[in-house]
């Protein structure tokens, strides 16, 4: 079985789950232009969860994503 190794040393990974504690809104924007707002519930080495204010849950490839910001509310 492989196993990926979830590291959270890097900056971006220790930045995505500082946004999940703060249940923070933030604004995706993914490379194909759309853009997703929401909280990001959880994250794994290569996808994030997001649930917006209908609780609808989306689950983003990293790759797809362009940014991320928090939105101030």
């Amino acid at each position: 079985m492989l196993t990926t190794e979830f590291d959270t040393s890097l900056p971006s990974i220790r930045q995505v789950q500082t946004l999940i504690k703060q249940t923070a809104v933030v604004e995706f924007k993914l490379l194909t232009g759309d853009l997703l707002t929401g909280r990001v519930i959880w994250q794994d080495p290569n996808c994030v969860c997001i649930v917006d204010e209908n609780s609808q849950q989306t689950t983003v490839w990293k790759q797809a994503i362009a940014y991320i910001k928090s939105v101030n509310s």
